[in-house]
C-alpha cells in the first residue's frame, strides 16, 4: 500500500522531527517509519497521545474529549484505522439530539416529530423563513449568521444554530466567517435535510454522495478514540520511532538544510532533515529561527483558539437518554453539548448498572469557567444536566474535570489573511510541513488531519514535493488546482511516485 525500504539523502538515512504525537503526528510517524526512515516525536503531554482524540480515564472509566466518530470519504484513512486496530474498530449506530424550549428534537431532522414539537403555526412560519431567504438570499454572505440564514431561513437560524454556536464560539454569529459554516455543515440545508428524513439513503450508497453531517452509523474504537493511537504509537516504537513523552518544544531552527529542536527543558536534538508540526500556528510561527517576518509575526499573533472543559459525572443508568450526543440550544444552562460514553462503546463504562456523561463548556483560557474549581464545576455540571431533566443529583456518584485548550481555531473575519500571510513566509523554510487541524489552523476532523499527514510522509519519502497539503478538502480528498486529481480506490496515485 505504502513504499517501503531505506531511503537516503546522500550517504546518511532520512531523519525526520515530528512535533505532537495526535492523529497526524502519529499517522506520518509510522508510515514514514514504516517506509525504513528514523523518526523522533516530541509530545507535550506526560502520559496521554492521540492529542484531542485521546481517551482519559478515572476510576476505570473511559470518556473522549469532544466526541471522535470514524467516518471517512477517503478509503486510504479507512483503511489506516482498519491496519491499526482490525477487529477492535465497533461498528456504532449514530443518535443524537438537540435541546430546545424543553423538547428533545431527533437530529437529523424527523420533520412529523419536528412539526409537533414546534407547533404548526411556529413551523409555519419556518417554512415561510426558509421559503424567504431562497427568494431575497444575502448576497454574497460573509458572516456565519448570513450563511445558515440563506440555507435556513431566519427562524430556524435562531431555533437550531444560534444558541448552541454563540455558546461554542464565545462571538456573536455575525462575527464568525461564513468559511466555519460551509465548512462544518457542507451539503446541508432544510431541503436535505427534509429529503434525508423522508428518504433514507440506501446502505450501500457511495461515500461520496454522503452528507457527513446525516450519517446513520460510524465506525469506534472499542475501548474510545484514544485506543486507536495508543496502538499505533506502539506499533511506531516497535518500528524504532523515538517517542518523546512530556517534551514541550520551545523552539525550532534552519540551518543550511538540517533542522534541530529545542525543548523546554533545555535539550537539544539536531540533525533532522524535515519537521512536521502540528502544534498550534500561531505558537509555532514565534519558536521558528531564523525568525519569520514581522507581519508573518504579527499575523501569527492574530489567530484566536476557543477552549473548553469536560465535566464527566460518574452516576446510576435510569436510561435517561442513549443519544451519543445531545447538543444543548437552551441559554438558560452553559452546557453546549453532553456526551453519554456508554452510547459510544458500552466498553468505556466499567459496571453496566452505571453510565458516564461528559458536560461540555465552551470558554476561553483564563476565564471565569477556565478558572473555576473542579468543585464548582462538577456541582455547576450537577445543577444543569437535572434542570435539563437527564438525570436526578442523587443519582450522581462521582465526578471529574478535564480542560482542553486550543480546543477549536477560530474562524474570524481575518483569519483566513493571517493564515495566507504566514503560509507565503514559510515557503521559505525547506523541510518543515505544518499538518492537523491546529497546525493548519483549519477546524477539521481527525481523517482530514491524517490526510495531511499521509501526504507529508509521501513527499518525503519521494523525495519531491509532489502534494501541496493545503490541497485536502474537508472530506480528505485531495484536490489539484480545484479539480480532482487521477483517483485509485479513493487516493491520489501520481504515475511518478510508483506507490
Amino acid at each position: 500500500m505504502y513504499a517501503a525500504g531505506i531511503i537516503f539523502t546522500g550517504m546518511q538515512k532520512k531523519n525526520i522531527g515530528i512535533i505532537g504525537a495526535g492523529p497526524s503526528g502519529l499517522t506520518a510517524a509510522y508510515l514514514l517509519a514504516k517506509a525504513g526512515l528514523q523518526v523522533t516525536i516530541f509530545e507535550a503531554d506526560p502520559e496521554y497521545v492521540g492529542g484531542i482524540s485521546r481517551t482519559e480515564h478515572y476510576k476505570g472509566y473511559l470518556f473522549d474529549i469532544g466526541g471522535h466518530r470514524f467516518f471517512s470519504k477517503s478509503s486510504e484513512v479507512e483503511n489506516f484505522w482498519t491496519e491499526i486496530l482490525g477487529n477492535d474498530m465497533l461498528d456504532r449506530p449514530r443518535s443524537s439530539r438537540i435541546y430546545y424550549n424543553k423538547h428533545f428534537f431527533s437530529y437529523p431532522l424527523i420533520a412529523i416529530e419536528a412539526l409537533k414539537k414546534l407547533g404548526i403555526i411556529e413551523s409555519a412560519l419556518c417554512v415561510m423563513s426558509y421559503i424567504r431567504a431562497k427568494i431575497f438570499p444575502v448576497k454574497n454572505p460573509v458572516n456565519f449568521e448570513d450563511w445558515v440564514v440563506n440555507n435556513f431561513g431566519k427562524r430556524l437560524f435562531n431555533i437550531f444554530f444560534k444558541t448552541y454556536t454563540e455558546k461554542v464560539w464565545g462571538v456573536s454569529c455575525k462575527e464568525i466567517s461564513a468559511d466555519w459554516a460551509a465548512q462544518r455543515i457542507k451539503g446541508l440545508s432544510l431541503s436535505s435535510a427534509i429529503k434525508n428524513a423522508l428518504v433514507k439513503s440506501a446502505k450501500n450508497e457511495n461515500k461520496d454522495k454522503l452528507i457527513k453531517t446525516l450519517i446513520d452509523t460510524f465506525r469506534y474504537p472499542k475501548y474510545g478514540p484514544g485506543m486507536m493511537w495508543e496502538v499505533c504509537a506502539e506499533k511506531c516504537k516497535q518500528m524504532g520511532v523515538q517517542l518523546l513523552m512530556n517534551q514541550s518544544v520551545s523552539g525550532i531552527s534552519l540551518s543550511g538544510e538540517e533542522w534541530s529542536v529545542k525543548t523546554d527543558a533545555g535539550k537539544n536534538f539536531d540533525g533532522f532533515n524535515y519537521i512536521l508540526s502540528s502544534a498550534a500556528m500561531g505558537q509555532l510561527v514565534p519558536f521558528i529561527s531564523p525568525a519569520l517576518p514581522v507581519p508573518a509575526l504579527e499575523a501569527a499573533k492574530q489567530l484566536k483558539y476557543r477552549d473548553f472543559i469536560t465535566v464527566i459525572l460518574i452516576l446510576k443508568d435510569k436510561n435517561k437518554f442513549n443519544d451519543n450526543w445531545i447538543y444543548i440550544h437552551d441559554p438558560s444552562v452553559k452546557v453546549g453539548r453532553i456526551q453519554n460514553y456508554k452510547s459510544w462503546s458500552p466498553y468505556m463504562v466499567p459496571d453496566a448498572s452505571m453510565a458516564c456523561y461528559g458536560l461540555e463548556y465552551f470558554c476561553f483560557e483564563g476565564d471565569g469557567l477556565w478558572t473555576g474549581s473542579n468543585e464548582s464545576l462538577i456541582e455547576l455540571g450537577k445543577k444543569e444536566i437535572e434542570q435539563i431533566g437527564l438525570a436526578m443529583g442523587t443519582d450522581i456518584t462521582d465526578g471529574y474535570v478535564v480542560r482542553q485548550k486550543k480546543a477549536y481555531p477560530v474562524y474570524d473575519h481575518f483569519y483566513t489573511e493571517n493564515v495566507e500571510t504566514i503560509k507565503k513566509a514559510l515557503l521559505q523554510y525547506k523541510g518543515l510541513y505544518l499538518m492537523g487541524r491546529n497546525g493548519m489552523h483549519k477546524y477539521n476532523n481527525q481523517d482530514h488531519s491524517m490526510m495531511t499527514a499521509m501526504l507529508a510522509a509521501k513527499n518525503i519519502i519521494a523525495g519531491e514535493e509532489l502534494y501541496d497539503l493545503w490541497k485536502v478538502n474537508q472530506d480528505a480528498e485531495y484536490h489539484e488546482s480545484g479539480e480532482r486529481g487521477t483517483q485509485e480506490g479513493g487516493r491520489m496515485v501520481p504515475e511518478k511516485l510508483g506507490l
